[in-house]
């Protein structure tokens, strides 16, 4: 059974999140930009009789504080030790997602000890770009999937009319309709709109593009999940985590970017026998 709960860090930041405990064993679940924690409810169904499971809106996300400011890595790393502090969790098993799959190394990096696995879904890029790349940031705004639905919609069937356009809703199964429509507000003047906090991307790609997320050898084990149709699709990709992650197991599953919304069954045979393994 899952519940939501609230978590206020000594920074006022509100987390909300969701918790399966009915196992012992912590395993934190991090979304990708722009999502949510829902995104994670089959893999959390899947996995609870044996894991104690905390799935949190990132701050900017969901239904947590949306601070004008505070969206580099760092920022979102003293949120989550501020919330494995108040769990009263000193070692964890991580899946993360895309952007917060870069972020957790750089997390890793810093604090080995918290780690007894690392699970990386299909991350956005682990390397860095230079500097001066930063001037193509708001073409990648216009054409990433995962912000096609920070615009403003005047009703909520032109909302989900473009959501089952894009790839993370293919098939719109129920649970991609209730991860919809957690991720999507009603204002005062009646339109829709994502309760992502559009002016957060500009940090988070700040860390994403420029920041290295692998810069030095760790020796936690790690799951690096490749869907079939997702990102990390050529050899180079694959290189600087085959370089940095000497205990690192990599497999391939069906679906795209979101393989855990579009072809879940497998995606949750694969955590689950890694998870079993460590």
């Amino acid at each position: 059974m899952v519940t939501r709960k609230t978590f206020i860090t000594n920074h006022n930041i509100e987390i909300s999140y969701l918790e399966w405990h009915q196992g012992k064993t912590p395993l934190l679940l991090l979304h990708g930009m722009a999502d949510h924690s829902l995104v994670w409810e089959n893999l959390g169904e899947y996995l609870q009789q044996k894991y104690h499971i905390i799935a949190p809106d990132l701050r900017g996300h969901g239904n947590s504080s949306k601070p004008e400011k505070g969206y580099f890595n760092d920022d979102i790393i003293h949120d989550l030790e501020a919330l494995l502090h108040h769990l009263q969790w000193d070692k964890i098993h991580v899946i993360a997602h895309s952007w917060s799959a870069k972020l957790v190394p750089i997390w890793a990096t810093q604090s080995p000890q918290l780690f007894k696995t690392m699970t990386l879904v299909d991350p956005f890029y682990i390397n860095k770009i230079p500097r001066w790349s930063k001037i193509t940031f708001p073409f990648l705004y216009k054409v990433l999937p995962f912000l096609k639905m920070t615009g403003t919609f005047p009703d909520y069937q032109s909302a989900e009319n473009t959501a089952k356009s894009l790839k993370q809703y293919q098939g719109w199964s129920e649970l991609q309709q209730k991860v919809f429509e957690y991720s999507i507000t009603q204002n005062e003047n009646k339109q829709w709109s994502s309760k992502f906090a559009s002016h957060a991307k500009d940090e988070i790609f700040t860390d994403v593009m420029l920041q290295a997320g692998l810069s030095e050898k760790l020796t936690i084990p790690t799951l690096f999940i490749k869907p079939e149709k997702g990102l990390n699709k050529s050899p180079w990709q694959i290189k600087p985590f085959e370089k940095y992650l000497p205990n690192l197991t990599i497999k391939t599953v069906p679906g795209n970017h979101w393989a855990f919304l579009v072809e879940p069954e497998p995606f949750n045979q694969v955590i689950a026998e890694f998870l079993s393994q460590n």
